[in-house]
């Protein structure tokens, strides 16, 4: 401790008011002591599992599956304890009581003939595990996820062994008293969502949380109730983020999605966001058009009347034509978008029902506009103009939602960096060479780390500048350039060809060509360019991605680069799962390293209760460690060597008489 021997300048003023500051909360020599010891212990401990989900896209029931079963976590730790002294079906049935204890035991209540018996035997692997799980974590952590109902009896259960001839009768005595005063249901409960709770330690979600399934809002409840979860956007993400915001463009986009996928129920139900003007709007212009592009994408469509289909049908039309009207005037707003190609609704011959394109004519499918003024044809008509008022007010307005989008921005971002893994849902911009690409962006021209920061800001901007309506406007615009834009880092691809999927039957019209980032995903030199220019070492840095679904029916895989790049987007969404092969990845990064977990289709949460069927799931060790990870070797681990540091300064000074023990 130089700054000890020195003479009190300014900087050493600064470090005793701070180590001042610190004696507050550890007021003597004993108390900086002990936390000392006890930080130095942790740093000791295994490090904690990280749990990597993506694209989930609205399925929340094979998400919640997923996140009860920590993607097969729980499964092995079951059969590392048990292994041969339970049978197969006895490990499955402890698997589905942990996942979905409430359920599960009501139906035990029904058939079960010595529930006494049951709840003992339970209770005893139930804490058998737990203790397993817990031994990787210090006391005072596991005390602070106990149940307040159960904490005091579950810390004797787990520091007391059972066989121990002085204590195994305390131990038995404990059990058959939670069973004789009824309240080992609740008790096995709890214990089994405790397990839930630290079998993981952390949650990465890497975008794409919104549309296609049914259950984004229900998804977001439950990750607003984790212990412990970060997000990085995704492209569908911050379409509903801009729509909260208040931009009408990114509103349209979210509508036009919902209606695709016949999800209007996330809209109405989820967000209480009344879609009455929209479908009065589209009975209204399109009545007696059959708009049979816009017949929406169904898993099935026996729960949908013939008028029902009409109907979303004509709201879907009636959108997507105020969609591409809003785009327009973002266009012509923001020359620095260099978006002009995208301007297509000038580019129709209204008389002849063709559209030119790139320096070629085709012949629409689709020629009813009824309000498009082919002279001025991105101009809203009043009826347009009202409609999407009230719906930005909805949007606005709807509590829920707001509650959802503010806590994408306190838990989210583009990018993270985190124990030497660098995670974002699509890409970082290429040039064809492998260069980072140069994007100017308010007469700055930013690349790579620089460039996300920069659209991340805006973002922030677009949604919290409500005292700025200028800078408000720039940061939504910029949010639906996120959706959209070509050099967007969450979206990868030249251009989004919506209107011609809609009216050009001509599939070459359809056309995205992808960012070079993912022609060159596979080249180690270029992955370890971008690890350092996010500030990590090549040598222990991953890249994790989602965005592109994996083709693994098509013998693609999803390790890349000799596996520093791993992409983890295999189809979670159903809509995806005939081109995967398969119902999505998630990844697993323990104290002994990497792995890469596959998944199958999952039926149903009913069933997997009743049936005690789970995901079947396949694990790829990527990476073993020679030495396990500790949390020394962790960027919490990081952050406690600094206090320990910080810690002992204060001793130090202590000791010099620098600073007095507040005892």
């Amino acid at each position: 401790m130089a700054f000890l021997h020195e003479p009190l300048t300014e900087d050493i003023k600064s470090d005793l008011r701070y180590l001042n500051l610190l004696a507050n909360q550890y007021p003597t020599i004993d108390s900086a002591s002990t936390e000392i010891i006890n930080l130095q212990a942790i740093l000791n401990l295994p490090k904690g599992t990280e749990h990597f989900l993506t694209d989930i896209h609205g399925e929340y029931e094979p998400f919640i599956h997923v996140l009860k079963n920590a993607s097969g976590v729980i499964k092995r730790k079951i059969e590392d304890i048990f292994g041969i002294s339970l049978r197969n079906s006895e490990k499955k049935a402890l698997a589905t009581l942990i996942y979905y204890p409430e359920q599960k035991i009501e139906l035990i209540l029904k058939k079960e003939e010595n529930i006494n018996d049951w709840y003992k035997i339970t209770l005893y692997r139930l804490v058998e595990i737990l203790r397993d799980v817990t031994s990787k974590y210090t006391r005072s952590k596991v005390r602070k996820a106990l149940p307040k109902d159960f904490a005091y009896i579950i810390e004797e259960l787990l520091h007391e062994q059972p066989g121990r001839e002085d204590k195994e009768e305390y131990y038995d005595e404990i059990i058959q008293t939670i069973i004789n005063i009824d309240r080992a249901k609740e008790f096995i409960i709890a214990i089994s969502k405790l397990i839930q709770r630290l079998v993981i330690d952390g949650l990465h979600i890497l975008g794409d949380i919104y549309d296609r399934g049914p259950g984004a809002h229900i998804i977001l409840d439950t990750l607003m109730d984790y212990h412990s979860v970060d997000i990085q956007w995704g492209n569908h993400d911050i379409l509903w983020m801009g729509a909260a915001a208040g931009s009408e463009v990114c509103a349209a986009n979210v509508l036009r999605i919902q209606a695709r996928y016949a999800n209007l129920d996330t809209i109405e139900d989820g967000y209480g966001i009344n879609m009455l003007p929209l479908a009065t709007f589209a009975l209204d212009f399109y009545k007696n058009d059959p708009c049979t592009s816009f017949k929406p994408k169904f898993d099935t469509e026996k729960e949908y009347t013939l008028k029902e289909i009409q109907l979303i049908s004509k709201m879907h039309k009636a959108i997507a034509i105020i969609q591409f009207k809003l785009e327009g005037e973002i266009i012509k707003r923001r020359p620095e978008f260099q978006m002009e190609h995208r301007l297509l609704l000038n580019k129709i011959d209204y008389e002849k029902g063709t559209i030119d394109l790139y320096g070629k004519t085709y012949k629409l499918n689709d020629t009813n506009f009824p309000t498009i003024d082919s002279k001025n044809p991105y101009k809203l008509v009043k009826e347009e103009k009202d409609l999407m008022e009230r719906l930005k007010s909805s949007f606005i307005n709807s509590e829920k939602l707001q509650k959802h989008i503010s806590f994408l921005f306190a838990k989210g971002s583009l990018y993270l960096i985190y124990n030497s893994n660098l995670l974002f849902h699509g890409c970082v911009p290429l040039n064809d060479d492998g260069s980072l690409r140069k994007i100017e962006i308010c007469k700055k021209e930013l690349c790579g780390m620089g460039l996300l920061d920069e659209f991340e800001r805006y973002a922030r901007e677009g949604y919290f500048y409500h005292n700025n309506p200028k800078a408000k406007l720039y940061g939504m615009d910029m949010m639906w350039y996120l959706w959209t834009g070509p050099d967007s880092p969450l979206f990868g691809k030249d251009k989004m060809t919506t209107f011609e999927r809609y009216f050009v039957d001509d599939k070459t019209t359809h056309k995205e060509k992808k960012n070079a980032y993912y022609e060159l995903r596979d080249d180690e030199k270029m992955i370890n360019m971008v690890i350092k220019e996010f500030g990590l070492t090549p040598a222990t840095s991953h890249i994790i991605n989602g965005h592109v679904p994996v083709e693994k029916k098509n013998g693609e895989s999803p390790i890349k680069a000799g596996g520093k790049l791993l992409v983890i987007d295999g189809g979670f969404s159903r809509a995806y799962q005939s081109k995967t092969g398969i119902a999505g990845y998630t990844l697993i990064f323990n104290s002994f390293g990497l792995q890469l977990v596959s998944h199958e289709p999952f039926k149903s949460i009913d069933e997997a209760i009743k049936e005690e069927t789970d995901i079947l799931s396949t694990t790829v060790v990527l990476e073993n460690v020679v030495e396990r990870k500790r949390v020394g070797d962790t960027d919490v681990g990081y952050e406690l060597k600094r206090q320990i540091k910080d810690l002992k300064m204060l001793l130090s000074a202590y000791r010099k008489g620098l600073i007095k023990e507040k005892r």
